[in-house]
């Protein structure tokens, strides 16, 4: 059944707001490029309507880069007025430049040979190689989505803040958490003290004895969680600068922070936004420690190069020889 053009006006008014707002952080041209990663990525921000006709974009692009404005509207139970609205809050003038979007978006994937069906669920009684294609299609196209997404700009700020902290603060719950003990230990690794706090007590007293000049980072896929803008807001208070790893740019945490990283993620079965965010904050991560590495090139190399000597004689003997 096909609803009342009113529908979904009253949140396209808050979407378009977003994206006058938010275009420079949530993608890098007015393009086809990222098509599918805007409408995830606006996804929360949707309702009603809009919702269903994302949901049904998002289901199978490729239909929906063939589908007439009605058919479109059809399948997701609204009305081609609801499309039109849906089309100028992702920024494009018509239906006709949304369709051309998404065909060259997944033209390219097909021709990178980087996508298996990705929007088809994983069976209980799919074989593991099965499996393997999905979780692969999906993490690659994550991963494709994120670099569409990541301001390099933000990246510099960050990675340039943290090369001349005295001190950093990395805070994260749950899956974040084991995040954030990775960006520690690679930090650590090259000579930048970094702590990476889970228990919120000992986080807000680190976080109490922040100064200026130190660093504060925040990794959260919703940017919702509590527990991380509580320890954040107070690091905050005290004069640090602010990093928040987040898919959301509207999200609370996001807000609070002075910069913002994004991510992309794409769930499948069993393994929800939250799980299937992880692979994409470990890259930003990686690059931005990569990039602190570069900017701190001499002393890093100096410390990485002892770290390594001091943990070698623990490694296993090689060449036949027994340890001692």
């Amino acid at each position: 059944m096909v609803e009342p053009d009113a529908d979904g006006t009253a949140s396209t008014a808050v979407v378009d707001s977003l994206v006058r707002d938010q275009a420079p952080q949530i993608v890098m041209s007015n393009n086809s490029d990222g098509v599918l990663v805007r409408v995830r990525t606006l996804l929360p921000e949707f309702t009603g309507a809009l919702q269903r006709v994302a949901e049904q974009v998002l289901t199978d692009p490729a239909a929906a880069s063939r589908a007439t404005i009605v058919e479109l509207a059809e399948r997701s139970g609204t009305s081609p007025a609801t499309v039109t609205r849906f089309c100028r809050a992702l920024g494009f003038d018509g239906y006709a430049d949304l369709r051309l979007g998404i065909a060259a978006e997944t033209g390219r994937a097909r021709a990178s040979g980087w996508t298996v069906d990705i929007g088809r669920e994983i069976q209980p009684s799919d074989p593991l190689e099965r499996v393997l294609g999905q979780i692969m299609a999906a993490d690659t196209q994550a991963m494709h989505d994120t670099a569409s997404l990541l301001d390099l700009a933000e990246v510099e700020r960050a990675a340039v803040a943290i090369a001349v902290a005295p001190r950093v603060n990395i805070f994260g719950a749950s899956g974040s958490a084991l995040v954030g003990e990775e960006m520690q230990f690679s930090l650590h690794r090259i000579g930048v003290a970094a702590w990476a706090w889970t228990d919120v007590h000992n986080g807000l007293a680190s976080a109490a004895l922040s100064r200026s000049g130190d660093v504060a980072l925040g990794i959260s896929h919703s940017g919702e969680t509590g527990e991380t803008i509580e320890l954040l807001a107070e690091a905050s208070s005290r004069g640090a600068t602010t990093i928040a790893l987040t898919s959301f740019p509207r999200s609370p945490l996001a807000e609070l922070a002075d910069i913002v990283l994004l991510t992309a993620t794409q769930a499948t079965t069993f393994r929800p936004d939250a799980l299937s965010a992880r692979h994409p904050q470990l890259v930003v991560l990686d690059l931005l420690y990569v990039a602190v590495a570069q900017r701190t090139h001499e002393r890093s190399h100096a410390a990485f190069q002892r770290t390594a000597q001091a943990v070698h004689g623990h490694k296993a003997v090689k060449d036949g020889s027994s340890a001692p």
